[in-house]
């Protein structure tokens, strides 16, 4: 007979008195045995939602935030009041920009016949799809435990899906897979996870699939417990269990061994039960989900449609059953500022206070906030803590809970939470915070380099006096923009990751700090490097009455691998150099190489060895051999066939098929290499590598050229040496 099932929603206070004298129970049996965690740490969970632009990352948020109870009325993208997307900016523009964080409770689905669990809290940040923001996907990985990577069911795997998917792996974070969408026409479960096991890599497999598509989903297929789960209701509020149709036993049984199959490959605990049984029970298979999730072996597959609320409470009963608390994942690494002694720190409440501070925003009122991830021990308002990475002292002013835009000040945040500190003076993204007595230095995240720079003037000047402060704060808090000045033309330049990024920088200057501005057209931020092994040597002397400066360096520079950055190394002999004058010359060259010999643009990919040199007894100085070094370099890159590189971009441009030959056409034409061409379903897929100096306006053409039927994506790829009349054309533009 079918059980019909009601959401868990839960706020603060729900819950009921039996659970509140269970956890009551659990605490007095804390105390007895000892333990020294906190068993609330078990129950909590802190998972970032992400994607590729468009996969229906909001709107999942949003449907979760309504099943828990943490919002009362669903909004929706297009309408521009989802409560996630709550900037101006967003809301107009219809994409996630900023990172925003949000915290929920839910209680577990309860099996029939059984009791309630007891309620977990769920930290939730929604993050942007778009490739320009990738530096809000970037820094909120450093700090998840866990994710939920969001997949369409009718496009699949696309290019910033496959970003967001390193970035998870690089961090080393459990990913729970969600296959949206399957209302859509053309939605296809099976190429989807085709493509999450070919292009990702990932040992997935389903444990939820979907019960009909497009206009007949209906509902779930719980392949563990191989029964349907039916939603009846329009708003997804309530929903039932039911035998699994006839037509889909098969689906279903073939599901479940494709799931044992795999476990039982990873899982040796599960594979001695199967060779003693010959089956599985869903909760053992339960078990060796998690276990192979935590360990980041496997990737269980869900699906659903969150606009057409089908499919997100099992979401949820998997995101508590499978990824992890604080308490499962691997110790965050650090560092001694000091001894640079290794340090791994774990999540637990009664150990010094680490916590690490990932994102800095400020509101249109310009109050500052620090969001901050506590990795162990607890962060009390009022207190002093250490900022290891300045190595001064911070008094916790107020401290808060974020609700998307709204804020609920808290006293204290334990081990696990994520939370923001209102007014903190002297911190930036990557700083950690510690306790006075107990200094270290947690990993940072890391961030990708400028790919596109423009000039820009202030329009008046008022909009002058106010523009050095905005650019301040707007570095302050991304750390993919960036801001110099020319000196020769006195221009104030902006780079960033894409026009988008820039566009949205320029709208924040003008809606938040009141500040107008004009801009050129985009600069392309182009490399220099060496194609040839060269040698260079500088003796600088310069005497003017009084003390001399005297340096003198001889390096030797050779081409490294593309992509390998920038190494030096000491290698002279006998002393030629002091030791205490190989800082200057490392100095001299970092001067260098970031103003190349050819237009002025970064020298990168090379090996430098300072290899000889003399000094004098009485002038030489550390400003003379910094001095030296940097003109050796110059030197040895003039000799070394120095060459221009351009970003190259991946693009993946999604169509019509009638409108595929146009737009092959046009990327060719733009020096672009198509890769791969491939149907899925009813549109054409186009693969492709193409110069970003080619792609500037490129939304308006494709539009154009197929009258708005296709869409496009793109994100940096690697650098390679620009054509010969172009870089003619870039380096005369410089002279």
């Amino acid at each position: 007979m079918p059980v019909s099932v009601s959401s868990a929603r839960v706020g603060r206070g729900a819950l009921s008195q039996n659970q509140k004298q269970t956890m009551k129970t659990q605490e007095r049996t804390r105390q007895k045995s000892g333990r020294t965690y906190d068993p609330a740490i078990v129950k909590m969970r802190n998972i970032g939602i992400v994607a590729h632009v468009d996969a229906g990352k909001t709107t999942l948020t949003e449907r979760v935030l309504f099943y828990t109870g943490a919002i009362h009325q669903v909004g929706d993208v297009n309408a521009g009041n989802t409560t996630t997307d709550f900037d101006p900016i967003e809301q107009r523009k219809g994409i996630t920009i900023n990172a925003a964080a949000i915290s929920c409770t839910w209680i577990r689905t309860p099996e029939p016949g059984s009791a309630p669990d007891l309620p977990y809290q769920i930290s939730i940040i929604d993050t942007p799809g778009h490739v320009d923001f990738t530096a809000e996907v970037e820094r909120t990985m450093r700090v998840l435990d866990g994710v939920i990577a969001v997949f369409s069911g009718v496009d699949g795997v696309q290019p910033q899906s496959e970003r967001v998917w390193r970035q998870a792996e690089r961090y080393g974070v459990p990913r729970l897979a969600f296959i949206n969408k399957m209302d859509r026409t053309g939605a296809d479960f099976d190429a989807a996870l085709q493509d999450l096991r070919e292009k990702l890599q990932a040992n997935a497999a389903a444990i939820l699939l979907p019960l009909g598509s497009e206009d007949g989903l209906r509902g779930q297929l719980d392949v563990l417990n191989q029964r349907a789960i039916l939603f009846d209701e329009p708003d997804g509020s309530r929903y039932r269990y039911a035998p699994v149709p006839a037509e889909e036993q098969a689906r279903v049984e073939a599901a479940r061994q494709d799931l044992v199959d795999r476990l039982i490959d990873l899982d040796e605990d599960l594979a001695e039960v199967y060779l003693l049984d010959g089956t599985l029970t869903a909760d053992q298979l339960r078990q060796a989900i998690r276990r192979q999730t935590l360990a980041r072996a496997f990737v269980p597959v869900a699906a659903g449609s969150a606009f057409k609320n089908l499919g997100v409470q099992p979401l949820l009963d998997a995101v508590v059953d499978y990824l992890p608390s604080p308490l499962d994942v691997t110790p965050a690494p650090g560092r001694h500022p000091e001894t640079e002694e290794s340090i791994a720190v774990r999540s637990a409440p009664d150990a010094p206070l680490r916590a690490l501070v990932f994102k800095i925003a400020s509101d249109e009122y310009s109050r500052r906030r620090a969001f901050v991830r506590v990795y162990s021990g607890r962060l009390v308002s009022g207190d002093v803590v250490l900022n290891a990475t300045t190595g001064k002292t911070l008094r916790l002013s107020r401290l808060v809970k974020l609700q998307a835009d709204q804020e609920r000040r808290i006293d204290s945040a334990e081990a696990g939470e994520i939370v923001a500190l209102v007014g903190a003076k002297g911190v930036v993204t990557g700083h950690t915070l510690c306790a006075l007595d107990s200094p270290v230095l947690l990993e940072p995240p890391t961030f990708p380099d400028p790919v596109i720079s423009m000039a820009i003037e202030p329009k008046t000047r008022e909009d002058r006096e106010r523009l050095g402060f905005a650019l301040q704060q707007l570095a302050e808090e991304d750390p993919t923009f960036q801001v110099t000045v020319n000196p020769e033309t006195g221009q104030t330049l902006i780079a960033g990751m894409g026009e988008l990024h820039l566009a949205v920088l320029r709208e924040r200057m003008s809606e938040n700090y009141r500040v107008e501005t004009t801009a050129g057209e985009p600069r392309i931020a182009y490399r220099e490097t060496a194609t040839q092994a060269a040698r260079g040597e500088e003796k600088y002397v310069h005497q003017r009455g009084g003390p001399g400066m005297y340096g003198h360096v001889v390096l030797e520079l050779r081409p490294a691998e593309r992509g390998t950055g920038v190494v030096i190394q000491d290698r002279t002999i006998g002393g030629s150099i002091p030791r205490h004058f190989i800082g200057a010359c490392q100095k001299g060259i970092h001067e260098a190489l970031a103003n190349g010999v050819l237009a002025g643009y970064p020298i990168v990919d090379v090996a430098i060895d300072i290899v000889d040199g003399s000094i004098h007894e009485q002038d030489s100085t550390e400003r003379a051999f910094a001095i030296a070094a940097s003109r050796a370099l110059k030197d040895a890159m003039g000799r070394a066939g120095a060459v221009l590189l351009e970003p190259i971009m991946r693009v993946e441009c999604i169509t019509p098929p009638e409108h595929q030959g146009d737009l092959v056409g046009d990327l060719t034409r733009r020096r672009g290499q198509v890769l791969n061409m491939r149907a899925r379903g009813l549109t054409s897929i186009i693969e492709s590598l193409v110069p970003l100096v080619r792609m500037s306006g490129y939304a308006t053409v494709i539009r154009t050229l197929s009258k708005g039927r296709a869409e496009f994506s793109m994100e940096p790829s690697h650098f390679e040496e620009v054509p010969a009349a172009l870089a003619a054309k870039v380096v005369g533009s410089h002279s």
